[in-house]
């Protein structure tokens, strides 16, 4: 394993997965990259630059049908194509679609090699984590799964147990999916309520299919979760699975749409919530498997105020400290971003002025939060040799 390094997936080209007016913009990765740049944190020591390749179809097919990829390169030069979950408001076609979307499938699997081959110790891949595409259907904005292919090529080559944990405020459906029946694979997924958000999935009692039970472990929360119920949700079930679960690695799905600013969702984080998420998370990886984390992106759509700056945090707890959450943004992104996208609040801080807190989730209450904590414990946690009710569990 190497010493304390960390891969940073990135090329320009990754901002080609663009669906044009539309929420999911490139100019979010875009802007993320040169925050994270302006503040120092891609010249820290360890930090390994690695520029992507586009997954091949082997690489894709472990995940995804062969007649989907012929749809995906085949839908942008038909303009009377349907089908696949393709040419929809949520996934609408684009030039070179199919290069851009294995370009990022290819970022994702570069970091997840270089960690399993102990070139760097984690990697992030800030452009990944679109996890709801399905083998053979595009979907939430997600044409090709690149976790799901990260994990696949892993179990190909030798890895034995994952973890993946994904903290967007949409369910990760298709990585649940696609390794639903695989009791290599554990998924965990903290998310908005599916009563009350897309993708309607990810409910307590998916818990996995015939010989992987208790590997599906889903938390899904009340409208209006802040900071403190978030982080005293994902204490209460997730360092408990994954412990029992003892993978070799964790990827992680790091979606920033759990922000309260965020327009297509309902959970009211702050980036300081989802700061200490990233810490925790990397925190299990130290613990359980030896550092090795691979983190991506995924969804996040107030575009300047809110995804550059919890991304940053992220490549910071990644690459070593956090960052200070009190350091000013540098006055150069700040008119980048304005020129980007003119007539945005642009963030002067890395904080929103909060210091959110983990209070131990208290076993028995009638808070919503509490109760969809229970739910999930008692779903899956005695397929694990936990004890639901328990809290030091």
């Amino acid at each position: 394993m190497a010493d304390d390094t960390t891969a940073v997936v990135w090329d320009s080209t990754l901002l080609d997965y663009d669906m044009g007016d539309h929420p999911l913009n490139p100019v979010r990765v875009e802007l993320t990259m040169a925050l994270a740049r302006e503040l120092g944190v891609l010249d820290r020591p360890g930090v390994q630059m690695i520029t992507p390749v586009e997954a091949s179809e082997i690489d894709l097919t472990r995940v995804h049908r062969a007649d989907y990829l012929d749809a995906v390169r085949l839908a942008p030069i038909d303009p009377f194509f349907t089908g696949w979950g393709l040419n929809t408001p949520d996934n609408p076609v684009f030039d070179d679609m199919h290069r851009a979307s294995a370009r990022i499938c290819g970022a994702t699997l570069a970091a997840a090699r270089a960690v399993w081959h102990g070139v760097s110790r984690r990697a992030v891949n800030v452009a990944g984590g679109l996890h709801h595409a399905m083998p053979a259907r595009a979907a939430g904005f997600c044409v090709y799964n690149d976790p799901a292919v990260a994990i696949a090529w892993l179990l190909e080559n030798g890895a034995q147990r994952v973890a993946y944990i994904d903290v967007d405020v949409h369910h990760g459906d298709g990585v649940q999916t696609v390794f639903y029946d695989d009791p290599r694979v554990l998924t965990v997924s903290l998310h908005e309520t599916p009563l009350a958000l897309f993708p309607g999935t990810g409910f307590a009692d998916e818990t996995g299919g015939p010989g992987a039970e208790g590997t599906a472990v889903n938390v899904p929360l009340p409208p209006g979760t802040g900071d403190d119920g978030w982080l005293r949700a994902f204490h209460a079930v997730v360092p408990s699975v994954v412990r029992a679960f003892a993978p070799e690695i964790i990827i992680s799905q790091c979606g920033a749409d759990t922000h309260r600013l965020d327009p297509l969702a309902d959970l009211r984080l702050s980036v300081d919530g989802q700061r200490a998420a990233y810490i925790a998370m990397r925190a299990l990886a130290d613990e359980i498997c030896d550092g090795r984390w691979v983190a991506t992106g995924g969804g996040g759509y107030a575009l300047v105020e809110v995804v550059p700056r919890a991304w940053t945090h992220l490549l910071a707890v990644a690459t070593g400290e956090p960052l200070d959450p009190a350091t000013r943004v540098p006055d150069q992104w700040r008119s980048l971003a304005a020129a980007r996208r003119p007539g945005a609040t642009i963030p002067e801080a890395m904080t929103d002025g909060t210091e959110p807190s983990v209070s131990p989730w208290p076993g028995t209450s009638e808070d919503p939060i509490d109760r969809a904590v229970l739910a999930t414990r008692t779903a899956v946690f005695p397929l694990h040799g936990l004890d639901p009710h328990d809290p030091r569990d």
